[in-house]
């Protein structure tokens, strides 16, 4: 039992660095921010949020986990490095702190609503799907464009967790479908990161590059539209200049500044750098809370 802990600690170290956490806490209270900022409301930090912020994270790295195992056969090809290759954690480890993790994210969701332990049940299971989608279908696990239609829901799930949760603890005058588009903001502003860190100049066989199908430049100008989702979307749901903090509102328009400089940079030679489209998505998330947090 010492061990397993300790395994799974040392995987957590690796495995769950401290920007996971970082995104995770600015993924649950900017969209909060944005559904108060929609319902008209301010936003204030609650007892929830925080209960929210600590279960998603731990979903995070329940999830961290599943795609441990089931990129097991690629990651000893392409990532020997991985703590499940090496055995510096073991499947039968994994399987037991995902586990905790499920009863403990459950048992959590409950204090809030049981709508959203419904919805993060709905999250766990969807991953463990995945995994075992992966594991009968080589189309699924191979080609990534696919893979990406199949895998990305799960992050769409962990969104609508927490809208269902804010609806439930939080009183807000509006309804689920009139806040979910929402998601297109944070749809837009994950994707165009998950693009560019999957993007090189030149093939590479066997690893799972977007730009192995859609080439270099196409990958990239992918990366760039979904920077223009993220944005053109937050300003037609949340229209900052009805707000009293428009000006801040529309901070996000120079931010598009951020992964177009990396693009350039990319297409001039060298690596895809991930610096701006990271700073893109914390800049973005950043904008909503302060936002809503002056007041809508």
């Amino acid at each position: 039992m010492i061990g397993t802990v300790t395994r799974l600690a040392r995987f957590t170290r690796v495995m769950y660095k401290p920007h996971y956490l970082l995104y995770g806490v600015l993924w649950v209270c900017a969209l909060e921010a944005t559904l108060a900022l929609l319902a008209g409301a301010p936003w204030r930090p609650s007892w929830s949020t925080g209960l929210r912020v600590v279960i998603v994270a731990v979903v995070l790295l329940y999830l961290r986990m599943v795609d441990e195992q089931k990129d097991l056969e690629y990651d000893r090809v392409h990532n020997r490095d991985r703590p499940l290759v090496t055995g510096a954690v073991t499947a039968t480890d994994l399987r037991s702190g995902m586990a905790v993790i499920a009863v403990l994210a459950v048992a959590g969701s409950l204090l809030l609503s049981v709508n959203s332990a419904l919805a993060i049940a709905a999250v766990l299971l969807y991953g463990l799907g995945l995994w075992g989608l992966e594991r009968i279908s080589a189309r699924v696990r191979d080609d990534i464009l696919l893979n990406l239609v199949v895998t990305y829901p799960v992050q769409l799930l962990v969104t609508a967790y927490v809208l269902v949760s804010v609806l439930d603890t939080e009183g807000l005058a509006a309804g689920f479908w009139r806040l979910a588009p929402a998601a297109l903001i944070f749809a837009g502003a994950f994707l165009q990161f998950e693009f560019a860190r999957k993007t090189a100049h030149e093939p590479r066989p066997g690893e799972h590059y977007y730009s192995n199908v859609l080439g270099a430049l196409g990958s990239t100008v992918v990366s760039l539209l979904f920077v223009a989702l993220a944005v053109g979307a937050d300003l037609a749901l949340v229209r900052p200049w009805d707000h009293t903090a428009w000006w801040l509102g529309l901070l996000v328009v120079p931010l598009v500044l951020l992964p177009g400089y990396g693009a350039a940079r990319f297409l001039r030679g060298g690596e895809y750098p991930l610096g701006p489209p990271v700073l893109f998505i914390l800049g973005l998330y950043a904008v909503l809370i302060a936002q809503s947090a002056v007041g809508a």
